[in-house]
């Protein structure tokens, strides 16, 4: 099974139950809770019957007993008032502000409001009010799920960038080590191969034929720079990006099946950004590679270089089969290819070059299937 391929999925599974724990660990508490809650209105209950119970005790005992049972209320916040609201009795209060009448006042209006309410008869026609709110514990026990809850989300989120760093930091070393052990291999014979050049234009051979080795040979060279520069931090300096951009066309316009068709469209008036040029160069070379294959090999490629104010666009549009919407936001990643050959190393590597190193914005603007898709470069312009 893919599992890297349908992380997204797997990402949605285990959210789902991260939340299904979380329901059912606050359901639990808040029943565990509502028990609780009944004890307390219970003892609230019975504390107010030994109230009642204090005003009409016949002997000792009874008085002993009496005061026993409210003595032994030291959780339930309770305040007394008489048929006018005014408070009579307090306890169980904070005692720091417990001498503050404002306060006071407000805490009864919270109770009354919640309906906590017992009346106390104290004689014929009288009544007094007691009123109570849940205690200190209770409120605790009631916050204490959804506090562990965020602490397990703020662990597992530091826990899942931090693995996440660590995964792509193992991907940086391997690409860098790829990528310079790539240019290491093809230095070697490609030192060789220039020995030879210079051999057989010592012995006068076919001009013609020298030539095109000797352009066969420099792109080998611009291909081992251009590996040898993955892994570290590219050098930049302000370039024309439009005189860039159709240099890297031309190249490829000249080596594209007779069927297809690339053009570039530029503002007479060019701008500058600053880029490293054979990195900058593959990448539009790997987008229009793309765009071929896309056409299967008959249709029409527009590269077009447009100035706004702040950055400078490059879009890279074709005409064929397009990408499924499915498949959008994967297309980056390493290893996504469509072909049966190659390593689907293309498009990731022009991320790279372009967010990494540029510190631009790559993205697919648009793509509807068997009409065509365009990639879209954003980069900021050079300032004087």
């Amino acid at each position: 099974m893919d599992f890297y391929g349908k992380k997204n999925l797997w990402k949605f599974i285990l959210l789902v139950f991260a939340i299904l724990i979380g329901a059912a660990t606050l359901f639990y508490t808040e029943s565990f809770l509502k028990q609780l809650r009944q004890e307390e209105i219970k003892k609230a209950s019975l504390w107010a019957d030994a109230m009642n119970s204090l005003q009409q005790a016949d002997n000792e005992d009874e008085l002993t007993l009496t005061s026993k049972i409210i003595e032994s209320n030291t959780t339930i916040p309770v305040i007394i008032t008489d048929e006018e609201n005014t408070i009579l009795f307090s306890a169980n209060l904070d005692e720091n502000r417990a001498s503050d009448r404002q306060w006071l006042q407000d805490l009864l209006k919270d109770m009354q409001d919640e309906g906590n309410v017992i009346e106390l008869s104290i004689g014929p026609g009288e009544s007094q009010f007691l009123h109570y709110q849940n205690s200190t514990l209770l409120t605790k026990l009631r916050f204490y799920p959804i506090v562990l809850l965020v602490v397990i989300t703020l662990f597992i989120g530091v826990a899942y960038v931090a693995f996440s760093n660590s995964r792509k930091a193992e991907q940086n070393r391997v690409w860098s080590g790829l990528a310079k052990e790539t240019a290491h291999q093809i230095g070697t014979p490609l030192s060789s191969l220039m020995g030879w050049l210079e051999m057989l234009k010592l012995k006068n051979a076919d001009a013609k034929m020298l030539a095109e080795m000797e352009k066969d040979i420099n792109r080998l060279n611009t291909i081992t720079n251009r590996f040898s520069k993955i892994g570290s931090q590219p050098a930049r300096s302000p370039q024309p990006i439009g005189a860039i951009t159709e240099a890297a066309v031309e190249y490829l316009k000249n080596r594209s099946p007779k069927k297809v068709q690339v053009g570039l469209k530029s503002p007479a008036q060019d701008t500058e950004v600053l880029l490293n040029v054979p990195l900058y160069e593959w990448v539009i070379e790997n987008l229009i590679r793309n765009a071929i294959d896309a056409l299967e090999q008959e249709g029409h490629i527009e590269v077009e270089v447009s100035h706004q104010e702040k950055t400078v666009v490059v879009e890279v549009t074709d005409n064929g089969k397009g990408i499924p919407a499915n498949r959008l936001k994967t297309i980056f990643r390493p290893g996504y290819s469509t072909k049966k050959r190659g390593w689907g190393l293309g498009l990731s590597l022009a991320k790279r070059i372009i967010e990494d190193y540029h510190q631009g914005k790559i993205v697919v603007a648009a793509s509807e299937p068997q009409m065509g898709t365009t990639f879209r470069i954003t980069l900021k312009r050079e300032t004087s």
